[in-house]
Order: C-alpha cells, then sequence, then structure tokens
C-alpha cells in the first residue's frame, strides 16, 4: 500500500479545471519525493519556466524536473511530515497524500498552513493512452 502512490500523475489547476503537469512521485532512503516531468501547454508561458518566485535552493530552477514534494514518511495509512512547493506563488506548505479509498487511479494532496488547508486530486497517468 505505502507504493501504491508511486508513478506519474497528472495534476488539475484549481482554478481553470485543466491538466497542469505530470509530478513523478517516487521513494528514497524510504521517504516520498515527487518532481515535475512535464508542463501542459498554457497561454503566456514560455517553454521551459522557472521557478521565480520559489525563495530555497529551488529559486531560478528549471520547473520541468523541479522537485516539488520533499522528505514525506509513510505513517501506515498516508504519507505525511513532508513538504510541497506550489511553483506558482513559491510557498512552501506541509503535506499529507493518501489514495482515495474508491478510486486507486485518484490520489489526495493536502497542503496545510497552520490550521488551514486545500486538498487537490491528482489522477494516476494512464500510459496506455
Amino acid at each position: 500500500m505505502a507504493q501504491s502512490c508511486i508513478g506519474k500523475w497528472i495534476t488539475i489547476d484549481d482554478e481553470t479545471g485543466k491538466q497542469k503537469s505530470i509530478v513523478e512521485l517516487y521513494k528514497q532512503n524510504d521517504k516520498l519525493y515527487g518532481k515535475i516531468t512535464y508542463l501542459f501547454p498554457r497561454e503566456g508561458r514560455g517553454p521551459n519556466p522557472k521557478c521565480t518566485k520559489c525563495t530555497d535552493d529551488r529559486k531560478d530552477e528549471p520547473l520541468v524536473g523541479l522537485q516539488i514534494v520533499r522528505n514525506l514518511k509513510w505513517d501506515g495509512s498516508t504519507w505525511n511530515s513532508g513538504t510541497i512547493v506550489d511553483p506558482e506563488n513559491g510557498k512552501i506548505y506541509d503535506v499529507k497524500m493518501w489514495l482515495d479509498e474508491e478510486n486507486k487511479d485518484r490520489l489526495n494532496v493536502r497542503g496545510y498552513i497552520g490550521p488551514f488547508f486545500r486538498t487537490q486530486t491528482w489522477k494516476r497517468l494512464d500510459i496506455e493512452k
């Protein structure tokens, strides 16, 4: 179960509902990480944008290849205790991830700042298409 979210996921833009990027989740030293592997074309964005609003070691790094998920630990039911960065605004959130119980091709990604949170649903990339 812990490894079932390993693989590629399509992220969805909260405002437009359109596909935003593909993020590859992978394990390294028993922790979960994720990097952007593809950006869906978007009007007004160049071919290889950078994380200009990031404030840590990711500042001005290209978005494709950018590690946005870091250091999540498996607690038996969810991946948590790590962080996720939103490259659009540079903010770093505490994050928790878990597979949807009814549809294992959907991943719930919940970012926190203090007591406030927002949950996104990522869709598993269907490599058959």
